[in-house]
């Protein structure tokens, strides 16, 4: 709003390295990376976080409140909920973004004309958004107040996020990083929403049998997808020479470290997978022995007991008017 802190409020609102591209009808503004990024990305941390508190105030907390969850359950409806809005938005927009660029109707842009430093406006900001949000997600553990046994589980995924998103973005893979987080916040959406409507109602498991068989799919395609344009597609490329200046990392090694730490990340969220899975197989099967095992109470026939006349009185029958009944004299054979 002012003239004079405009240029340095820019730095932080909007993203910075615009370049001019000529096109056939006129020019189109690009945009390309740099250390000003960073200060971008600090200020949309700040807004991911009073997004996040509104959204645990105003919708969160009162839907955990009718729910009567326990301190554990709390905790991970929390996570949950807070992820489900993230990942919702982030296929909408990805999907949004992939569509309108044509990354789905010609696979062979992916790896076409790398590297890929001119970036549109769209996908950078979607990059800059995602690298604030899983930031945020750092300072949150404290803020949130996650228990230290959780909090080992949740720095790896922060982590692994943010490597993964980071490579895309720094190596000028951002059309295969668009297509890979697509698939895998889809993954992710489908299993946050089976564990809310599972807070919800525990016997409702019919949503995680779906993430399940769709789990094991992504991977194989996101696999797939990763060797076809890394290890084929830029193979191919005649530019095969190494210069970070211009942003060309289409070297042999370059390649080989990009493959082996997409293969990695998938073999790792899979193996996490099968030993949850086997885990809870194993606990359902346990649980099926046990009741075989316990037999059931055998019902004693019911038996017609006949009742003296009377009352007992210190293990005595007592007649009605208080004295004993006489006992039968016993005749000697």
């Amino acid at each position: 709003m002012e003239q004079v802190t405009a240029k340095t409020a820019f730095l932080f609102i909007l993203p910075q390295y615009n370049v001019s591209v000529p096109t056939a009808d006129s020019e189109t503004v690009h945009y390309h990376y740099g250390p000003k990024d960073l200060v971008t990305i600090l200020f949309y941390v700040f807004i991911t976080i009073i997004l996040h508190a509104v959204v645990q105030e105003y919708i969160l907390d009162k839907i955990s409140k009718r729910l009567h969850l326990s301190k554990v359950k709390h905790s991970k409806f929390n996570e949950s909920g807070q992820l489900v809005i993230f990942h919702l938005s982030s296929v909408v927009w990805c999907f949004y973004v992939v569509v309108t660029e044509g990354y789905l109707t010609n696979p062979r842009s992916l790896w076409e004309d790398y590297p890929h430093v001119c970036l549109p406006f769209q996908v950078k900001f979607f990059y800059l958004c995602q690298l604030a949000y899983w930031l945020h997600a750092l300072p949150e553990l404290y803020f949130q107040k996650v228990r230290k046994e959780e909090i080992p589980r949740q720095l790896q995924y922060i982590c692994l996020y943010l490597a993964h998103i980071a490579g895309a973005y720094l190596l000028n893979l951002s059309r295969l990083g668009l297509i890979l987080l697509l698939l895998q916040y889809c993954t992710e959406f489908l299993f946050h929403m089976a564990r809310l409507f599972y807070f919800a109602d525990e016997n409702n498991e019919k949503l995680f049998n779906a993430w399940a068989a769709v789990f094991g799919v992504t991977r194989l395609f996101s696999l797939t997808l990763a060797v076809l344009a890394i290890g084929f597609g830029l193979a191919r490329m005649e530019n095969q020479a190494f210069d970070p200046e211009k942003g060309n990392f289409n070297t042999l090694l370059c390649r080989l470290c990009m493959l082996l730490l997409v293969c990695a990340a998938q073999a790792w969220l899979m193996w996490r997978f099968i030993h949850s899975q086997l885990r809870h197989w194993r606990e359902y099967w346990n649980e099926q022995s046990a009741k075989r095992r316990v037999p059931a109470a055998p019902r004693l026939p019911a038996r017609l007991i006949k009742r003296e006349s009377g009352y007992h009185e210190n293990g005595v029958v007592k007649a009605e008017n208080g004295t004993s009944p006489r006992t039968k004299k016993l005749k000697s054979p």
